[in-house]
């Protein structure tokens, strides 16, 4: 042990007496000028590179209220709230562009006699890298990766025993390469990407086993027992094609247009998976902003539950056109 200690001590001088030498001989040399100026130049190096780089973040919520006292006409008191944030970084230099961009929402609804309920729930992630052949060119060589799911469970109210949805189960990601169209001056963009790669994940394991969202199912016996789980993960081969489209129509009234549309080659191809969102967002002032906006799926591998014959469970029916149409006033702070 105090061989160790005197040890230590050695080495902890022998740094001191090294730093005070070298101390001396930097004031005496003379490249030591040439040191601080390449020390410099990195750091201006450093800084440019930040130019080339584009970062945008937003916060926001929506809140709507409504109170009845002595109000002859009936009604319940509710409060909703939606939560949101989004976040961009880009990054463009010459002949490389570098996109991405996470957005979260999540929103509830609270009734007087009633549990609170979920409104909306949505995480995305997406990201997209290319390269053009010129810089007078607006088509890109691309690749492209997105992924999304949601935050918690969702029901079919008023049942909340059971789960239809929970965190990556559904979950989606999307890998492919293509081509893509960037207008700067427009604000459009068009993919199309002849190879993507569609996982569907499903890592609850009942919902996996009862088939939900395309994952094949669990192989039963006669009564009913599991004899193999139901696949957690379905992998699907196709064609991609992406639209964003923003514009300004009037002044502080901008509309926002995404649309996807996905076919698989090796299942029922020409069987158009649809993801269209279309919002108008209104400003009022630096903080306050109003917004419209329409939602539209149309997924073949998606299953509705519903009680069709009144014996309170929940029987499995086809795809169906799923449809959210949103208003919102709030504040929202943007850095």
């Amino acid at each position: 042990m105090k061989f160790q200690i005197l040890l230590i001590l050695f080495c902890i001088t022998s740094i001191k007496s090294f730093a005070s030498d070298y101390k001396h001989l930097v004031a005496r040399d003379t490249t030591a000028t040439d040191t601080t100026a390449t020390t410099a130049k990195d750091t201006t190096n450093t800084d440019s590179m930040l130019i080339y780089w584009t970062e945008k973040n937003t916060f926001g919520v929506n809140l709507s209220e409504v109170a009845f006292v002595n109000w002859n006409s009936g009604g319940n008191n509710s409060v909703s709230a939606l939560f949101y944030a989004n976040f961009q970084r880009n990054f463009e230099k010459d002949y490389t562009m570098w996109k991405n961009s996470a957005s979260l929402r999540y929103g509830i609804n609270a009734q007087e006699g009633r549990e609170i309920r979920k409104t909306e729930d949505e995480l995305r992630i997406n990201s997209s890298f290319g390269f053009r052949q010129d810089s007078t060119s607006n088509w890109y060589y691309s690749g492209k990766f997105s992924f999304n799911s949601q935050f918690s469970n969702g029901y079919k109210y008023p049942d909340t025993e059971v789960a239809i949805s929970r965190f990556m189960a559904p979950g989606y990601t999307f890998l492919g390469g293509g081509t893509e169209y960037s207008d700067p001056v427009q604000d459009l963009t068009v993919y199309l990407s002849p190879v993507t790669f569609k996982s569907t994940f499903v890592l609850d394991q009942r919902l996996a086993n009862e088939g939900m969202f395309g994952v094949e199912p669990a192989v039963t016996d006669e009564l009913g027992n599991i004899l193999r789980e139901g696949e957690n993960v379905r992998t699907e081969f196709g064609f991609l094609v992406t639209s964003g489209y923003s514009k300004e129509v009037w002044e502080n009234i901008d509309v926002n247009n995404q649309l996807s549309l996905y076919s698989d080659y090796l299942n029922k191809f020409g069987n158009i998976d649809v993801d269209w969102q279309l919002a108008v967002n209104m400003k009022v002032n630096e903080f306050v902003k109003a917004n419209v906006g329409t939602h539209i799926r149309y997924d073949d591998d998606v299953k509705f539950k519903e009680d069709t014959n009144g014996d309170g469970k929940l029987e499995t029916s086809g795809p169906r056109v799923q449809l959210k149409q949103m208003l919102g006033v709030g504040v929202v702070y943007e850095f």
